[in-house]
C-alpha cells in the first residue's frame, strides 16, 4: 500500500498543534509553580509564555502577584495596569477595581503617592454607581490607612470597619482580613490596647491559618509585627515573629520588599535577644532588599536599624554612615543619631537633636520611644530637671499602655533620675525592677545597662561589694555582646575605684577629692558628676571624715600628696 503524502499544509498543521500542544504544557508548569508558591520559577515561566502578550487575564494577574511578592514593583506595576485595562474593556468593573487597589499598594512600596492615589480615584469612578460590594471595601483600604497615619484613630477605626462588613457580606477573607488588623491598629492608637492586639491577633490567626491570598498574608504579617515593635509589645512580637519564619522558610523564593520589611523587626528583636552578629546580618540584608526600588518607603528604617547595632558595638563611623542613608530615604534618624553623638561627646548636636525630634512628636507611642534616650542625654549633660519631667511623662505613658518593656524603660529612667539628685536609696528599687524585667524578656543589654546603675548606686551608699560584683556581672554581657563603649566606661569605673582604694574612699568620692584639687566649686562638680550639689557637700563631709581633715585645701594637699588627680 503506498505512503500518504504529506503536504505543505499537514506539515503547518502538525507544527501549529504541536506548538499549541508545548504552550499548554509550559502554562501547567507556571500554573503548578505559582499553586506551590514558587514565585521567581512562576515567574521565569508564564514571562516565557507571554512574549507577545499571549496570557489568559487570569494567569496575567497571577504573574502580576508573582512579581509583586517578590518586590519586583516596575513590573507589578506594569502588569497591573494590562489587567486593569483588560478587565475595564471586557466589563468586569470588580475584577478592575481590585487590580486598582493593588496598584495602589505597589505604587505606595515603590513610592509613588500621587500616582497610588491617582489608581484609588480610578477605581471609585468606575465603582462608584454599582450597589455596595467587597470592591468598594478594598476602596476604603487607603482611606483608613490615611486616617491612622493622620492620628485619627477613631475615623481609622469606622472606615476600616465598613470595609469589614462589606468583607463579612461577600466572604472576602482577604478584605476581612486586611480591615480587621487596621482596626487593631487604630484601637491602640487610641490607647485600648487589649481590643487592639485581640484584632490583631485575629487577623494573624486568618493568616496563619492559610485563609488569605499571600499577598495579604506578608501585609499583615509585616504590619502586626511593625504594631507590636510600636508598642513595645517584645514577647507577642517574639511569638508571631516565630510563625513568620517557619511561613517564610517553607517558601524559600519569597524575596523582595515584604521580606525585606520583615527582616528588619528580625534584626530588632534579635539585636534585644543579643544576637548582634545576626542582627547586623538581617539589617544589612534588608538594605539590600529595600533599595531597588520596590519598598523604597521603607528603606530608611532599614538603615535606622543598621545604624543602631553599629552604634552599640561603637562602630561610630558606620553608624552615622547608616544614619545617613536613612535621612536619605526620608526616615527619622532619632533618638540613634543623637546617641552616637553623645557617645562622641558632640554634646550640643545631641541635645538639639534630641529636643527637636521630641519637641515635634505628639503620637504616645512615639514619644514612649525618644523618651528613655531623651531621659538619658539630659542626664549625660546635667540637665536633671527636664530628665526628671521626662520620666514622669514616660511612667505616664507606660501607665496608660501596660506593657512589660514600657515599664522597664520607665522603672530605668526614675531611678537614673533618682541616683543624678542624689538618692540612691530611692533609685535602687526601680532599677532592680528594670534589671528583672529586662532579664525576663530575655534582653541582655538592658538589663546590663541597669545592673551598672545599680553598681552606681551601691557605691553612693559605700556598698562597694556589691558594686564591683554587678559590673562585673555586667561586663561579662558587655564582652559577649561586643559592647565596646559600655566595656570602656566598665573599665574606667573599675578604675576609679582603684584610685580610692589606698585612702578608703569610694570610688564617687575619689572623683569628688579629684574635682576639689582641681579648684572646682560644689556646684561644678555637681554638673560635671550630674549629681545635686547636696550630694556634692555629703560626699565632701564623708571624705573629710576618712581623711581626717577639715578643709577643702587639706582635702586638696592629700589628693596632690596621693595621686589622686
Amino acid at each position: 500500500m503506498p505512503m500518504p503524502v504529506q503536504t505543505d499544509l499537514d506539515r503547518a498543521v502538525g507544527w501549529t498543534l504541536g506548538g499549541v500542544m508545548d504552550v499548554v504544557a509550559d502554562l501547567e508548569r507556571a500554573r503548578e509553580h505559582y499553586r506551590r508558591q514558587e514565585w521567581a520559577d512562576a515567574c521565569e515561566a508564564f514571562w516565557a509564555i507571554d512574549g507577545d502578550s499571549r496570557l489568559a487575564i487570569e494567569d496575567l494577574e497571577r504573574l502580576a502577584e508573582s512579581t509583586y511578592i517578590l518586590g519586583r514593583g516596575d513590573e507589578a506595576a506594569s502588569l497591573l495596569q494590562r489587567a486593569f485595562q483588560v478587565r475595564v474593556d471586557a466589563g468586569e468593573i470588580g475584577s478592575a477595581v481590585r487590580c486598582a487597589f493593588y496598584l495602589w499598594h505597589a505604587l505606595v512600596a515603590k513610592g509613588e503617592f500621587a500616582r497610588a492615589g491617582g489608581w484609588i480615584a480610578q477605581g471609585w469612578r468606575l465603582i462608584e454607581s454599582q450597589p455596595e460590594c467587597a470592591e468598594m471595601g478594598y476602596l476604603l483600604i487607603p482611606e483608613a490607612e490615611r486616617q491612622f497615619g493622620a492620628g485619627d484613630f477613631a475615623g481609622a477605626f469606622a472606615t476600616a470597619g465598613r470595609a469589614v462588613g462589606m468583607g463579612n457580606e461577600c466572604g472576602d477573607r482577604d478584605l476581612v482580613t486586611v480591615a480587621a488588623h487596621i482596626q487593631g491598629r487604630a484601637r491602640i492608637g487610641e490607647g485600648r490596647v487589649g481590643e487592639g492586639l485581640a484584632l490583631l491577633d485575629e487577623a494573624m490567626v486568618r493568616v496563619t491559618g492559610g485563609e488569605t491570598s499571600a499577598g495579604i498574608a506578608c501585609w499583615v504579617y509585616c504590619s502586626v509585627i511593625d504594631a507590636c515593635h510600636d508598642l513595645h509589645e517584645v514577647q507577642r512580637a517574639r511569638e508571631w515573629t516565630v510563625a513568620l519564619n517557619a511561613w517564610c522558610d517553607a517558601r524559600p523564593q519569597f524575596t523582595g520588599a515584604f521580606s525585606g520589611v520583615c527582616r528588619i523587626h528580625r534584626a530588632e528583636l534579635l539585636q534585644l535577644g543579643g544576637a548582634w552578629a545576626d542582627a547586623l546580618r538581617e539589617a544589612q540584608w534588608a538594605c539590600e532588599q529595600l533599595t531597588h526600588g520596590f519598598g523604597e518607603a521603607m528603606a530608611g528604617l532599614a538603615f535606622y536599624q543598621l545604624g543602631e547595632i553599629h552604634r552599640l558595638r561603637g562602630e561610630f563611623a558606620s553608624a552615622e554612615e547608616a544614619f545617613g542613608h536613612a535621612s536619605d530615604y526620608g526616615s527619622e534618624t532619632q533618638p540613634g543619631l543623637a546617641l552616637t553623638w553623645l557617645a562622641q561627646g558632640k554634646v550640643d548636636a545631641c541635645v538639639a537633636a534630641i529636643r527637636r525630634a521630641l519637641a515635634e512628636t505628639t503620637d504616645r507611642l512615639v514619644r514612649g520611644r525618644l523618651l528613655p534616650p531623651h531621659i538619658e542625654i539630659m542626664l549625660a549633660t546635667g540637665d536633671v530637671c527636664s530628665a526628671r519631667e521626662g520620666a514622669a511623662e514616660l511612667a505616664e505613658i507606660a501607665k496608660v499602655y501596660d506593657r512589660v518593656a514600657l515599664r522597664a524603660r520607665s522603672a530605668y529612667a526614675c531611678g537614673a533620675v533618682h541616683l543624678a539628685d542624689g538618692s540612691p536609696e530611692a533609685a535602687l528599687p526601680g532599677l532592680r525592677l528594670a534589671w528583672r524585667l529586662w532579664r525576663d524578656l530575655d534582653a541582655p543589654y538592658e538589663a546590663a545597662c541597669a545592673r551598672v546603675l545599680v553598681a552606681m548606686a551601691c557605691r553612693e551608699l559605700d556598698d562597694e561589694e556589691t558594686a564591683a560584683m554587678e559590673l562585673e556581672a555586667a561586663r561579662q554581657v558587655f564582652a559577649q555582646l561586643g559592647a565596646v563603649p559600655d566595656l570602656t566606661r566598665i573599665d574606667a569605673l573599675v578604675g576609679k575605684r582603684r584610685v580610692g582604694d589606698a585612702a578608703g574612699l569610694s570610688a564617687r568620692e575619689a572623683e569628688v577629692l579629684r574635682l576639689v584639687a582641681a579648684g572646682k566649686s560644689n556646684h561644678a562638680i555637681a554638673a560635671e558628676l550630674f549629681i545635686s550639689d547636696r550630694t556634692v557637700a555629703r560626699h565632701l563631709s564623708n571624705i573629710f571624715a576618712k581623711l581626717g581633715v577639715g578643709s577643702r585645701t587639706a582635702a586638696a594637699a592629700y589628693a596632690f600628696g596621693h595621686g589622686i588627680r
